[in-house]
């Protein structure tokens, strides 16, 4: 989940990126690109049926044109629900088992006055597999979820890892992470406990009127005849839940999104002395969605209560005629003349004929939430989320061909050396770092292809914002980075960080979290310094802005000796670096600058 929210702090004008992101970036597939490389792969599964569509709100069935989301979560959930399905079975076949031998054990001792050895050794057994087989299940089941919301939260990173960073800029971040934090549960909760819930709604009540039966078919056809009475209550009810929980989850989204808002303008809202201002309308905007938040369970209260008054009359009318039919006051078919067993049995069943059926209604809102979910994922598989540009061929050698940038326009054809220095210069607004970041593949062009060096390993990037985490300068340096202790000594002195007069403690030197304790300036050169230590193609944006003369010079020479082994591609308006280039790409002004001009 961090790197979730890292992914989504980082503005795409700041042209950050992380190691994720780069890795993923790296190898022969970054070598050769088309615009149209890193738009989703993602989309909705046609399933067998292919003339129903999916309408936000509507039933998700399996015939339906399925959303991806729900279609990951339900192959994520197929091996694993199996096995629930069979421990649920043989719990029901415990409960059953129980069931008949309390009926026999206290018919016994009433009529006779004597305990009956083999209907209680069977209760104890009984007792214990359920006990044990109840246990199992809760344990799987926790564990399918938790596995189907790993799932989806690895699929929403991948997409943002491949997301351009300008498209990941453009999402609500604050609804973004805050639905990463409930849709991927909910959505488990959909595809293992309610779809457990349902299979047993549909497999327990059936098995219940089988061992009542034997004993009384009328008993059983009485009790099955009470089932198209909740599946009436289940439709009635069911539309009115999805609604409201699909409201919540847009409230929801809508919220995160204005507190994450007011996070990042705090500064200005304190300038201003709105704070209580603004925390009035968030506690207004809270209290809202928490008053709709109890609309939706008062309905799912309400489905439960009704479900349970509809059970319990059912459970009296058995018991009133299995009373009349032992006091010989009336007799009614298949109710008199049973064996005090056989009524008690039926009176135990009844309320286990109607379990499931309670059981799925509690679980209802998780349904119409775990829809709502599914809805609400649909960024991680769009395809419209962007639109897909034009294709160009990839070019025979190194270099762009016919380069579109977003924002700045065409860029003229250029080839790009196995390894060198090539500087990107131009006026401010000019396009160099959004050069610099279509060429790493943090963003698409609009049109045209390129091709970087085949050097097959990740590749590097330097920026003012670039990421440091928490720990030691070493740390930070080495970054992962399989580097002997020698060799980040060396890339720290080559950068005069082990010496920095304003960060004393050498390699050992800390780190805060945010790096909140680092000037842009030494953000930039433990970048440089990490350059150094993998052999990768690199991108830096600026890399001697903020600098003071010496530490500059340090710079360019760091990225002159590292250009000697690989490419380094620098965005610069430092003349003294661009001049020790082995090559340039000179932007020109973008249309609408020439029109201001």
């Amino acid at each position: 989940m961090t790197q979730i929210k890292a992914a989504l702090a980082a503005p795409a004008a700041q042209g950050g990126m992380t190691r994720r992101s780069l890795r993923a970036r790296s190898g022969r597939a970054a070598l050769e690109h088309r615009p149209e490389r890193w738009l989703p792969a993602f989309g909705k599964r046609r399933c067998k049926n292919k003339s129903l569509e999916h309408r936000p709100g509507s039933d998700l069935r399996d015939d339906a044109l399925e959303p991806a989301a729900l279609a990951l979560a339900r192959g994520a959930a197929r091996a694993g629900l199996s096995r629930l399905h069979a421990l649920q079975a043989l719990r029901c076949a415990a409960t059953l088992g129980l069931a008949v031998a309390l009926a026999r054990l206290a018919g016994a001792l009433i009529e006779t006055g004597q305990l009956d050895g083999i209907a209680l050794g069977l209760a104890g057994a009984c007792l214990l597999a359920g006990a044990g087989l109840g246990s199992l299940i809760e344990a799987h089941s926790a564990a399918l979820e938790a596995k189907v919301a790993v799932a989806l939260v690895d699929a929403a990173e991948a997409r943002l890892a491949a997301m351009p960073a300008r498209a990941a800029a453009d999402l609500p971040r604050g609804a973004v992470i805050a639905g990463l934090q409930r849709h991927p549960g909910a959505l488990a909760r959909l595809v293992v406990s309610h779809a457990a819930a349902r299979r047993m709604m549909a497999l327990g009540p059936v098995l219940t009127a089988g061992a009542v039966a034997p004993v009384s078919w009328q008993a059983a056809v009485a009790l099955l005849l009470a089932t198209p009475v909740m599946i009436v209550f289940f439709a009635l009810v069911g539309g009115l839940i999805r609604d409201r929980a699909a409201l919540q989850e847009a409230a929801l989204g809508r919220l995160a999104t204005q507190f994450a808002d007011r996070v990042r303008v705090l500064p200005t809202i304190l300038a201003a002395h709105g704070l209580p201002r603004e925390t009035a309308k968030l506690d207004r905007r809270l209290k809202t969605y928490a008053d709709g938040t109890m609309g939706v369970l008062a309905v799912a209260f309400l489905n439960a209560g009704v479900l349970d008054f509809f059970a319990s009359l059912a459970i009296a009318i058995l018991a009133v005629f299995l009373g009349l039919g032992h006091l010989g006051l009336a007799e009614i078919p298949g109710f008199a003349h049973l064996a005090l067993w056989q009524s008690l049995l039926i009176l135990l069943l009844a309320p286990e004929y109607f379990l499931p059926f309670r059981r799925y209604a509690e679980l209802y809102h998780a349904k119409a939430e775990g829809e709502a979910a599914a809805e609400a994922l649909a960024w991680v598989f769009s395809e419209e989320a962007e639109t897909r540009p034009e294709r160009g061929a990839v070019p025979a050698v190194p270099g762009a061909r016919g380069l579109v940038l977003p924002y700045a326009g065409p860029v003229a054809d250029f080839d790009l050396p196995e390894t060198g220095l090539v500087a990107v210069t131009g006026p401010s607004g000019a396009g160099k770092s959004t050069l610099l970041r279509v060429l790493a593949g943090i963003e698409a062009p609009l049109a045209g292809a390129f091709r970087l060096p085949a050097q097959g390993v990740a590749a590097s990037w330097v920026s003012l914002d670039t990421p440091i985490p928490a720990g030691t300068l070493g740390a930070a340096i080495a970054d992962g980075a399989p580097a002997t202790p020698e060799a980040v000594a060396a890339a720290a002195a080559t950068l005069g960080l082990s010496e920095d007069p304003h960060w004393p403690g050498g390699l050992d030197a800390p780190v805060r979290a945010g790096a909140e304790n680092l000037s842009g300036g030494q953000r930039v050169r433990v970048a440089v310094a990490r350059l150094l230590l993998r052999p990768g193609t690199a991108f830096c944006d600026e890399p001697t802005a903020k600098l003071d003369p010496a530490n500059a010079a340090r710079v360019r020479q760091a990225l002159a000796s590292a250009a000697r082994t690989r490419l380094v591609l620098v965005a610069t308006h430092d003349p003294a670096l661009a001049a020790m280039a082995d090559r340039r790409i000179a932007l020109r002004p973008t249309h609408c600058e020439r029109q201001a001009a």
